[in-house]
């Protein structure tokens, strides 16, 4: 599961999620990939649902990149707890999403097997997501 090797603080603030990305928009290292449409938190758990869905229909052959890595601890405090007595424990750690972030990116498998492995992958995802092409991409060649 996805999670930092260490923060500088247990416990953070929700934050507001709005507006769209600005960075991780364009393809950087694959020719294929799958760019979120919505805004919502990703946690590990979901990322790494993706990946292995992905990988195994790819059967193993190409490169795959993931492009988000979940930082941002959520905290939850147990069932039946009354209010007041502090935050809650780290319950997760998220990632969280605009539109127009790059997700996932793979490389070196046919147009038709990357559409469906990048399918089966967002699948996983709680967000809805759009499959792209590098610019440059010849389906010809391959």
């Amino acid at each position: 599961m996805l999670q930092p090797k260490r923060t500088k603080f247990r416990r953070q603030q929700k934050g507001r999620s709005k507006g769209v990305a600005h960075r991780g928009t364009q393809l950087a290292f694959g020719s294929f990939g799958i760019k979120s449409l919505q805004t919502k938190w990703i946690t590990g758990r979901q990322i790494e649902a993706a990946r292995i869905a992905v990988t195994r229909y790819m059967q193993r052959q190409g490169q795959l990149w993931i492009r988000i890595f979940p930082d941002k601890v959520i905290t939850k405090k147990p069932a039946d707890v009354r209010m007041g007595k502090g935050k809650g424990a780290p319950e997760a750690y998220v990632f969280p999403i605009t539109p127009g972030r790059v997700i996932i990116e793979i490389e070196g498998v046919p147009f038709e097997i990357a559409k469906e492995a990048l399918r089966l992958g967002a699948q996983k995802l709680p967000v809805t997501t759009k499959f792209i092409v590098r610019r440059d991409y010849d389906q010809n060649r391959n």
